[in-house]
């Protein structure tokens, strides 16, 4: 990728896959913005592949924001205000997603037995069969990737994000944030 600076002085990404003759020899260090762009791309590939595979092993209407959502909801359940909260999003946005989930088979709205005035979101055994295959995908693109990079190499890629990744970040509110909730 190429950053490009339009007259207006604005960066815009471009794709830069032209033939080797055609680039420019790569900086020592690469610009600033192709950092979180390849940490995002890397992200987008994993979920790609994982959701790609998932349809292939029966849940192809499986999206990323619904593996949040279950994620939110966890193994105990949760109100659709908590899940809401846990993804940054407003209460009624994390309705239409457990909605969703609902409709899909995933999730389901159950009494809460502490509280008769109150709800759950509970994932059904789909659901947390979707979440349990996740787990399994992962897992085997973590290993293509240690095959691709080396072991060590993937390792210390992950030690050096931990050393620089806040450990409060890691956050389901992915589609909030990126929405601008």
């Amino acid at each position: 990728m190429d950053n490009v600076v339009d007259d207006k002085k604005v960066n815009q990404v471009v794709d830069s896959r032209k033939a080797p003759e055609e680039r420019k020899a790569p900086a020592e260090d690469g610009p600033g913005f192709e950092l979180p762009l390849l940490l995002f791309a890397g992200f987008r590939t994993l979920i790609d592949r994982l959701h790609a595979e998932l349809a292939r092993q029966g849940h192809p209407d499986v999206r990323p924001a619904h593996g949040f959502a279950m994620q939110a909801i966890g193994a105990r359940g949760a109100s659709a205000s908590e899940v809401g909260r846990r993804l940054g999003v407003s209460k009624q946005a994390a309705g239409k997603t457990i909605d969703r989930l609902i409709a899909l088979g995933y999730a389901e709205r159950t009494d809460d037995p502490a509280d008769a005035r109150r709800k759950l979101v509970r994932l059904t055994p789909q659901g947390t069969d979707a979440l349990r295959r996740s787990a399994a995908v992962l897992d085997e693109l973590r290993t293509e990737w240690a095959s691709a990079l080396g072991a060590r190499r993937l390792r210390a890629m992950e030690d050096d994000l931990r050393t620089v990744v806040p450990p409060d970040a890691f956050r389901l509110d992915a589609a909030g944030w990126l929405g601008g909730s």
